[in-house]
This record gives structure tokens, sequence and C-alpha cells, in this order.
């Protein structure tokens, strides 16, 4: 009796751990996994080239997209400014990546705020804003979190702080999170980005979602 009850023990003991152990793989994988969101979710926008903006901006060619805003005292304009010294440094490589920063302070971040901005930082970049409404939808598509804090005039946001790597298919690849060393970025934006990325669409087609002004 007493070495049934003790086999019985041991069993259940077993099964223990292996339950324990599969809740660690599953929440792992959901941890490790990125959120993929609702992408063809409907938005309307405008960029700094004056063009307009929709769901369709993410198809057609692989993209590093960020969601932040202009008055944004470090993470915003360091994750930028690396995003273009990668993109700089990955050349011809990275050629046909696009590169776009949507503000989540749209109130604030208008077409005239938002274009000396980014084009302070590198030519590369697009900004994209327009009505709060409209982008809420965008970064909802996305699983990005932005909220406002503070009162009056110098309310700031707390938001998401990863940085989006978006396949040519409107998929999300994967994330680059906030202070990953440059070498490890480099080597995500090759093996999970541009690793078997089909040609970009010719500029016409694109500029069918996007036209630029002028």
């Amino acid at each position: 009796m007493a070495s049934g009850n003790a086999n019985r023990l041991l069993a259940l003991g077993g099964a223990g751990v292996l339950v324990i152990a599969l809740v660690g793989v599953i929440s792992w994988m959901a941890f490790n996994q990125p959120a993929r969101g609702a992408p063809e979710q409907p938005f309307s926008l405008s960029d700094t080239r004056g063009g307009t903006v929709d769901q369709n901006v993410f198809h057609g060619r692989p993209s590093l997209v960020y969601f932040g805003y202009t008055n944004c005292p470090d993470v915003c304009p360091t994750t930028l400014i690396e995003m273009a010294d990668w993109l700089n440094d990955l050349g011809p490589e990275a050629k046909d990546v696009q590169a776009l920063f949507f503000s989540v302070d749209p109130e604030r971040d208008t077409l005239d705020v938002l274009q000396p901005y980014v084009a302070s930082i590198s030519d590369r970049i697009v900004g994209v804003t327009g009505s709060s409404a409209e982008m809420e939808k965008a970064a909802k598509a996305w699983l990005v979190y932005a909220r406002k804090a503070g009162e009056g005039a110098d309310y700031h946001m707390r938001h998401s702080t990863s940085l989006l790597m978006i396949g040519a298919n409107g998929r999300l690849q994967g994330l680059i999170p906030y202070g990953t060393p440059k070498d490890e970025a480099m080597q995500k934006i090759r093996s999970v980005l541009l690793k078997n990325a089909p040609p970009a669409r010719s500029t016409e087609a694109r500029e069918t979602t996007a036209p630029h002004a002028g």
C-alpha cells in the first residue's frame, strides 16, 4: 500500500512538473512573439512629404515604424537618430526600407512642426500625423500604447518605445526594443525584416497611396 501511494505521489509530482514546464514554455512564446494587432484597420493621415497615408502604406516594401512625439525629451529622438544611423550603415541592403514616424501627439505635432523635426534627423524618415481619432486607429492597429499624462500645455505622452519591423506583406515581423545595441539591431533588421523580402513596388505604384508634393 505504501509503495502504491509513493508511486501515485511520484506520478502526480511528475505531472505537476510537466504542467509547470508547459506553462513556462507557453508564457515564453507569448512574451517573445510580436503582437499582431489588426493591421488592416482603416485610417487616414498625412505625411511630411505631402502625401496621404492609410493602412496600405505598410504593403509593398519593408518598414521600420516608430510611434512617438516631438516633445519627447530623450527616447524618441534617440530612437530616430539610431534608426537613421542603422539605415545609413546598411546602405544598399536597406534601400527599399521605409522609415515612418507616427506622432502619438498629433494635437501639437502638426505638419508644420513635424516636418522640420524629422528633416533635422534624416531625409530617410517620413513623419506622419493627422487627427487624434485617426492616429488612435493607427496606433491600436499595432497594439501601440499611447496616453496623455499631465494637465495643461505641458503634458507629456506615455507610449510604447519599441521600434516595429513590418514586412512588405503588411505584417509585423518583430520588434527592436529601446536600448538595443547597434550590432544586435542591425542583425535583427537583416535576419528578420530584410531576409526574403520581395523587391519594392515601383515608385509609380507607391505614389498611389502616398503621393509626394511637388
